[in-house]
């Protein structure tokens, strides 16, 4: 039948509901304009589907359309496009839909939406929508399944389906528990996914003056760091992630060293912390300076700075230590000298100024320091509105903008001090933080994103220099209390607060469930005695698990499941009553045969009982559904 039954109007109401609410946590996750389009088409979609199928080349014309405009957004294959052209495609489906199989196959095909979600986003607000979508598809394949079945949907009511759907679910529910927990995760995926065709805000391995804008505009976590005792001041949190060295004069790029230990001294101050970092699918490691040892799945270079080995698509969390550094690198050899001096043909006012500095300070490298800081404090501005950087930019900046942000800043100052003689390099990486009280952590925001300089001077090393900090050092430390509403609604929310406990619990989230990786599972149990699971005591346990699962599962659906015409409902209930008083009516007997045995043993009942026997016959073959429906009442209120 579901080839020819065709969709009433509520049917097709909630079919579109569960559409849109299948496609909503995947739209979240797609680029502002590309969401909005996808949004749009969807609505379009449904609206054009109740007039009937479109034609097959108007339907391709539009698929064509929408993939090219996809493409155009993305600009390459990744995650990002896949799921993007997935979310187009269900957006599109509406369109073909005009009976039952059709409005099957549009909710089966729906159900990939939520879990695409989750390849680019893990968080609680996806699953939370994920839960409620598949929630309303199981409840709409419930009423496709009465409507092909030809069962009356007059008395139909959403909550009955919402309620058996919430119960398979609930069914579905120790099974997954078991696997959560049990079943043996690999400590690397199995396969690879494509890198995400757009980027996330953040940094990457290069600095190009204002392509930064995006993460200086997003208040977005990039990571989250617990100390063990006394943390460092906001003034001391620079979060080290690469050097830069390499300028051509437009964008600056990490020279290639070998992996090696750096030369550093410490202060005897120490500093043991925690750092969950969210995905960035990059191998940026920021970590407060200067770590003091490398932690397991990362790489120590010489320039002091950690680099993870694999590409961080996920949470991950890092034991660490860091101390104030006394001296870096003291002794630097030919090699590194050439490459921390090297300038582009670019710049020709800036050169100049350096070498100027150079002659009037002649060996005293402190003094040009000084000398361009002091500059910087009396004559510059900071600012997100920059021009567009020309050939020279940094004579732009330093002789008439003189308005920047940390980019142009330490751009500039690297090359000034390159052009006085002495060895500079940017460093990148995030400075400051803000402290939630809530959960006593510190978050690090993609909008504290930084970059500064390091100058290499004789018998200290490298030195760190912010000439940012000269002009702006609030916009350095600036933290979300400093920016964030107080009250809103007359004063009856206290928005700082509300961020704290939504981002603490976000935190519990990632630490419960993203952070339960193998070596986690691999010691879960470490508490009763069982210092480390093997993948094989894993499977057992698993197996255990599962099959209790599915003993439940298989006991519930034994019980049988809970009768969906409501007119067999109620009959079946008034047989159950007279199962109490000994008369339930025998599989074999037909409603006739049972009524004759009830009148012989309660003649008192007959009258009643003779009258609904009577009504179900006429109404159970006759199909009138004024008399059905009076009848399901009549049943329900007959009591013997």
């Amino acid at each position: 039948m579901s080839i020819t039954t065709t969709l009433d109007a509520t049917t097709r109401r909630w079919l579109y509901a569960a559409t849109a609410l299948l496609l909503l946590p995947l739209l979240l996750q797609l680029q502002p304009l590309v969401a909005i389009a996808v949004g749009g088409v969807a609505l379009l979609s449904m609206a054009l589907s109740t007039r009937g199928r479109l034609p097959a080349l108007v339907r391709i014309a539009l698929a064509l359309t929408l993939a090219i405009a996809v493409f155009s957004v993305y600009r390459r294959i990744g995650r990002d496009t896949g799921c993007a052209l997935l979310a187009m495609m269900l957006a599109l489906k509406p369109t073909e839909t005009a009976n039952v199989r059709d409005a099957r196959s549009l909710v089966a095909y729906g159900l990939f939406a939520p879990f695409a979600t989750y390849l680019l986003d893990q968080g609680p607000l996806s699953l939370l929508l994920g839960a409620l979508a598949v929630a309303a598809a199981l409840a709409t394949l419930l009423r496709l399944s009465d409507l092909d079945a030809g069962i009356d949907l007059a008395g139909w009511s959403p909550f009955d389906s919402l309620r058996a759907a919430g119960k398979l679910l609930l069914l579905a529910l120790p099974l997954v528990l078991a696997a959560f927990w049990l079943f043996p995760r690999l400590a690397s995926p199995l396969w690879g996914l494509p890198d995400r065709a757009v980027s996330k805000p953040g940094l990457s391995e290069s600095m190009t003056p204002d392509r930064w804008m995006d993460a200086l505009n997003d208040d977005s976590p990039a990571m989250r760091a617990r100390f063990e005792g006394t943390a460092p001041r906001p003034q001391e949190m620079y979060w080290r992630a690469m050097t830069l060295d390499d300028f051509d004069g437009s964008t600056w790029r990490p020279t290639p060293s070998p992996l090696a230990a750096p030369k550093l001294s410490l202060a005897p101050t120490r500093w043991r912390y925690t750092l969950d970092v969210e995905p960035s699918d990059q191998r940026l490691l920021a970590t407060l300076e200067f770590t003091t040892t490398t932690p397991d799945g990362a790489q120590s270079g010489r320039d002091a700075s950690l680099r993870s080995i694999a590409p961080l698509t996920g949470l991950t969390r890092w034991q660490l230590q860091a101390a104030p550094v006394q001296r870096f690198d003291p002794a630097l050899d030919a090699s590194e000298r050439r490459a921390n001096l090297a300038l582009p043909n670019r710049n020709p006012r800036t050169l100049a100024l350096g070498r100027q500095w150079r002659r009037e300070a002649g060996s005293d490298d402190v003094a040009i320091i000084s000398r361009a800081l002091d500059m910087i404090r009396k004559d510059f501005a900071y600012s997100l509105t920059v021009p567009e950087p020309g050939r020279d930019w940094i004579d732009d900046f330093l002789f008439q903008g003189r308005t920047g942000y940390c980019q142009q800043f330490s751009s500039a100052f690297v090359v000034l001090m390159r052009g006085a003689g002495i060895p500079a390099r940017v460093v990148i990486g995030y400075a400051g933080g803000y402290h939630n009280p809530v959960g006593d952590y510190w978050v690090i925001r993609n909008s504290d994103a930084h970059a500064w300089a390091e100058v290499w001077l004789a018998r200290r090393g490298w030195t760190r220099i912010d000439p940012t900090a000269a002009v702006a050092p609030e916009r350095i430390y600036d933290t979300l209390a400093d920016r964030m509403p107080g009250r809103a609604f007359g004063g009856l929310i206290d928005v700082r607060s509300v961020w704290n406990i939504g981002d603490d619990l976000r935190r519990g989230w990632n630490d419960f469930v993203l952070g339960f990786n193998a070596n986690r599972q691999a010691t879960m149990f470490s508490r009763f005695g069982i210092d480390h699971l093997s993948p094989s005591m894993l499977i057992v346990l698993f197996a255990i698990a599962a099959g209790i699962a599915l003993a439940i599962t298989t006991w519930w659906l034994a019980r049988g499941e809970r009768e969906r015409d409501p007119l067999l409902r109620a009959w079946r209930g008034v047989n159950r009553r007279y199962a109490t008083l000994g008369l339930a009516r025998e599989a074999h007997e037909t409603a006739d045969d049972w009524l004759r045995r009830v009148q012989t043993a309660r003649p008192q009942q007959a009258s009643d009982l003779s009258s609904l026997v009577a009504r179900f016959n006429t109404t159970r073959y006759a199909m009138d559904d004024g008399e059905r429906r009076s009848l399901i009442r009549a049943l329900r209120s007959h009591r013997p």
